[in-house]
């Protein structure tokens, strides 16, 4: 009879409740974390930080002092403190946990003190022209496209032990399997021309007699030496280089490689991104 009564009990028991009860917890959880109230959190929990804040400092220095030091050589230098003994991968957690990541160092133009000086008087002596001023001028740049062309930006997806399939490998030639030399120049209120050529034209001595002859209606303008990133040519060889690039077709030789660098030009949008 005393079973009978107890799972009678059980079996009067309100649902609702149970549920209830089953979600005090979450629920308990979801108001203290509303109400901001994290004073009670329990502290410590987790491995402790070996490097501490002044350790952070001191390594965010060494990181500075060069930033091309390998985990390795970072964490050698920051024992050789008597009082500092963590392994490289402490260093890197820290590192990451810093934002201090290991990135690949941005291209640019290698300049001297000269160089910047000569770009810094450039800049201030054309800052206040206007939109009209700029349009009287005639961009002009030469580059050159490479038939093979292995983009260090690329990344595959792999496991390890796959690195050489073909699907996982990127294939390079001697000199990227040719190169196709072009010369452009850019107005923009005149059609855009192109040309092929093997030598640069803007130091040929043909073009230098043409401006020495026509002086009175083209003037060379000064330009600051290295500085192919003040030219906006620069960014429409960049767009003709992801448009040869998205081609299916790879190009067998230098002549086909020049038909469709002509071809991309010719068909450019005034408006590029």
């Amino acid at each position: 009879m005393e079973n009978d009564d107890k799972e009678d009990d059980d079996d009067d028991t309100d649902p609702s409740q149970s549920l209830l009860t089953s979600l005090e917890p979450l629920l308990s959880y979801s108001k203290w974390i509303n109400d901001g109230d994290t004073s009670s959190r329990r502290q410590g929990i987790g491995c402790p930080c070996v490097i501490k804040e002044k350790g952070r400092q001191r390594l965010s220095r060494l990181v500075k002092q060069n930033r091309r030091q390998t985990v390795a050589q970072l964490t050698a230098q920051y024992n050789a403190d008597p009082s500092a003994s963590v392994s490289e991968h402490t260093v890197q957690r820290t590192l990451l946990d810093m934002g201090l990541c290991n990135r690949c160092p941005t291209r640019v133009p290698l300049l001297t003190k000269r160089h910047r000086q000569l770009r810094l008087q450039w800049a201030r002596e054309h800052r206040d022209w206007t939109m009209d001023e700029w349009k009287r001028v005639a961009w002009s740049d030469e580059s050159r496209f490479l038939i093979h062309h292995v983009d260090g930006r690329v990344r595959v997806r792999r496991l390890p032990g796959e690195q050489l399939l073909p699907s996982c490998t990127a294939g390079h030639t001697q000199a990227g399997g040719g190169v196709a030399p072009l010369h452009g120049v850019c107005l923009p209120n005149w059609k855009w021309n192109l040309t092929a050529g093997q030598r640069p034209m803007s130091k040929a001595r043909i073009v230098l007699e043409w401006f020495e002859e026509d002086t009175d209606e083209f003037h060379l303008m000064f330009w600051p030496p290295n500085s192919p990133d003040l030219n906006p040519m620069e960014h429409i060889w960049e767009v003709m280089e992801r448009q040869l690039r998205a081609q299916t077709l790879p190009c067998p030789n230098i002549s086909t490689s020049r038909d469709r660098c002509l071809d991309i030009w010719y068909n450019l949008s005034p408006v590029m991104q």
